[in-house]
């Protein structure tokens, strides 16, 4: 009799790869790794203020289906307003460092977009339970023998009481 294999619990890049290449492929991206080391290939002020959108590929000129020549695509890149032109002015040193990235001369211009960039808005730190008010929470739980948890149960009460 075989033995079950053992399942181990997989990796989450595992599922997404297969989900998102669809998506990344429509888009011109062979992989989501330019997405995901932008600030790596191109330094974190560039990155800070542009994210990559597309890569336009070049369309095939025979009738064959093949490209003549090897020609490199367009990386389309969105930029927030004030650093478009910094950026364009820097396409050079953009372009040299995306195409070490590669590890060949994928791409051979760039073509900006100016737009606002997708951030994840900032999380909100709630400021601390006032301590009055998680003693007096506290005092109101006698029956409860555990300190830790007397104390925990007190600072939940008294951050709803806060909201």
């Amino acid at each position: 009799m075989t033995k079950p294999a053992r399942s181990f619990p997989r990796p989450l890049s595992d599922f997404l790869g297969t989900t998102l290449s669809g998506v990344m492929k429509a888009q011109g991206f062979a992989s989501s790794e330019i997405l995901a080391r932008w600030p790596e290939i191109v330094g974190a002020e560039i990155a800070a203020h542009s994210e990559p959108m597309k890569i336009n590929w070049p369309r095939p000129k025979n009738d064959t289906g093949e490209v003549d020549q090897a020609e490199p695509a367009t990386l389309m890149l969105r930029v927030e307003g004030p650093m478009a032109l910094e950026i364009q002015h820097q396409s050079a040193a953009v372009l040299e460092r995306v195409n070490r990235f590669f590890g060949w001369q994928a791409i051979g211009k760039l073509s900006l977009r100016q737009a606002p960039l997708r951030r994840a808005a900032p999380k909100v730190r709630r400021k601390p339970p006032d301590p009055a008010a998680v003693a007096a929470i506290a005092a109101g739980l006698p029956n409860i023998e555990d300190d830790a948890l007397r104390q925990a149960i007190s600072r939940l009460g008294a951050a709803i009481k806060q909201k």
